[in-house]
């Protein structure tokens, strides 16, 4: 009989590109017993699992059906209990909007031994990759990383703090609400801020909109972006080495209407 020695760990698996993980978390992958992943992990990653390790599939993409927190609580108990070593490979960082908390009050109040391997979330990694600075002398002294959709699917009402300030905004979740964060922008003014969007960030189906809170809504129905996508708010966003060529093609087409 195996000695079970239940035990989890929560692994961020970054942004997407399966090289932007910690060796240490591809070590964890190596020594699990079971995998719990998400929809935004890449599958790449699975391969570095043991043969006999079980892989279960727990994640969802935007409004699609998927498996509630609950029961992926409650499976990550039952399979350290039946198995030993559970990791729960999570997209980005696992406390980054990614219930990691959660998951753990779940396990300790089964008294489960647990370990957290952070990941690189694409608040920070997305926009790097882009070239585009969260913080800059002169310009943006601070970020804020806000979720663009409450439990009960109503816009974060952080958002109509950072609006105030001239921090630069990465809004993650927050795609089907583009439209309702631009109008809180309009209202405070901020019409021609720098705006970008990223949809499918680190993977080889990048895509990226630039433009202003005024044209952002349209230029993104016209390039047909869909989620997953972070949003990125700010005026670090026209440090893009394109923005000033994006933003001149937009002028001449609003001229030629």
């Amino acid at each position: 009989m195996k000695d079970i020695k239940p035990f989890i760990t929560l692994v961020g698996a970054g942004p997407g590109d399966a090289e932007l993980i910690t060796l240490k978390g591809i070590k964890a992958i190596r020594e699990a017993d079971v995998i719990l992943y998400d929809a935004l992990v890449n599958d790449e990653l699975l391969e570095h699992a043991k043969p006999d390790c079980v892989k279960v599939y727990v994640g969802k993409r935007a409004e699609r059906l998927s498996t509630s927190q609950d029961e992926i609580n409650k499976l990550l108990v039952d399979y350290a209990m039946n198995y030993g070593h559970v990791v729960r490979l999570k997209g980005g960082d696992p406390f980054v909007f990614g219930r990691g908390g959660e998951e753990l009050d779940y396990a300790h109040a089964h008294h489960i031994k647990t370990a957290v391997v952070p990941g690189i979330s694409s608040s920070i990694s997305l926009t790097g990759l882009q070239q585009i600075p969260l913080t800059y002398r002169h310009i943006a002294e601070s970020f804020w990383v806000i979720t663009g959709s409450k439990s009960d699917t109503q816009l974060s009402e952080d958002i109509q703090l950072a609006v105030k300030s001239t921090a630069t905004v990465v809004i993650l979740m927050g795609f089907a609400k583009l439209a309702e964060i631009a109008s809180t922008y309009q209202r405070e003014g901020k019409n021609t801020l720098p705006i970008a969007v990223i949809q499918n960030g680190s993977t080889n189906e990048e895509r990226i909109v630039l433009g202003t809170i005024d044209t952002i809504v349209d230029q993104v129905r016209n390039a047909e972006l869909g989620a997953p996508a972070i949003i990125v708010v700010g005026e670090v966003v026209a440090k893009h080495r394109e923005f000033a060529a994006v933003m001149e093609q937009v002028e001449k087409k609003l001229l030629a209407v």
